[in-house]
């Protein structure tokens, strides 16, 4: 198979704005909207950074309560117990 036996696909203004208002709407994702119309995820990206919809970027968003947080701070305490101890057991 060559290069050039590839199909190029070109996609109207209307249908590109039509699946980011679609993707806008949280109905779907990216990958769903992808396998639904047969497009690459990676090409709604470029079309998100087009038209400068950074609203529809993957974030990532933490959400932590007080309590979270706490028990987070407890953990990484005794896991430095832990290895404190690990590492004298070694040494003798």
């Amino acid at each position: 198979m060559y290069k050039n036996d590839r199909i190029t696909r070109r996609y109207s203004e209307p249908f590109k704005l039509k699946i980011l208002a679609e993707l806008s709407t949280g109905k779907y994702n990216k990958y769903q909207l992808g396998k639904l119309y047969g497009i690459a995820p990676t090409t709604i990206n470029e079309w998100i950074r087009k038209y400068d919809r950074k609203d529809l970027m993957n974030t990532r968003v933490m959400v932590e309560t007080n309590d979270e947080i706490s028990r987070i701070k407890a953990l990484q305490k005794e896991m430095g117990i832990i290895n404190t101890k690990t590492a004298l057991i070694n040494v003798l």
